[in-house]
């Protein structure tokens, strides 16, 4: 049995954050899900604030530099993404839009994902569907139905509230669902890594 990558995308900006715990919360929940299904996932988690400097440099040069391109292949090449960011103004944080904004764009097409968002007050969490949704669905990701919003007053002394723990094992259900009924992606996340030999080019062999 193929091992699945899970790439988990958390844009919180502070150590420790809310939008990193309900991240490895949403990872959980999906690895527990998948492996109920008779799935075995490996979950890669990016801290977007680590690369910020780095998605900064994509931006005013076009290209990735060494530490940027492994994250990157990461989320192109997952059989699912789990996406969580702090909602700011209403919207996503501009450091997850940076980082949507650099890949490629057919990156998620067809990838299921899971949405999560994180703010100090509930009355933030309709940024879900408002601005999280319309993103994804113009990367032509698949996006499950549940999308799980986190506000101040969720997490308590003993972790998270009950209506937020089942909110999080219906989404992480959604996807473990999507993952386990499709085949594994196998996309080849350098396009130069198996190149044709020059001769069998000469022969017509491409």
């Amino acid at each position: 049995m193929m091992t699945r990558t899970l790439a988990v995308v958390s844009a919180g900006l502070s150590v420790p954050s809310s939008t990193r715990l309900l991240a490895d919360r949403l990872t959980d929940a999906t690895v527990t899900a998948l492996a109920e299904r008779g799935v075995e996932v490996r979950p890669e988690v990016v801290e977007l604030r680590e690369h910020a400097r780095d998605l900064a440099d994509h931006l005013v040069t076009g290209f990735p530099n060494a530490a940027l391109r492994p994250v990157l292949d990461t989320v192109a090449g997952a059989d699912a993404l789990i996406a969580v960011t702090p909602i700011f103004s209403a919207s996503y944080s501009g450091l997850f839009k940076t980082f949507v904004d650099v890949l490629d764009r057919e990156a998620l097409t067809g990838t299921p994902v899971l949405l999560g968002a994180t703010a100090g007050s509930a009355r933030h969490q309709l940024a879900l569907d408002h601005a999280l949704r319309p993103l994804f669905a113009y990367l032509h990701a698949t996006v499950v139905p549940t999308g799980v919003f986190a506000a101040a007053e969720d997490w308590g002394a003993s972790g998270a509230s009950r209506e937020l723990g089942d909110r999080i094992t219906r989404a992480a259900g959604e996807l473990a669902d999507l993952v386990a009924g499709r085949s594994p992606t196998g996309r080849a996340t350098d396009p130069f890594a198996d190149p044709t030999p020059f001769e069998a080019l000469l022969r017509g062999e491409a």
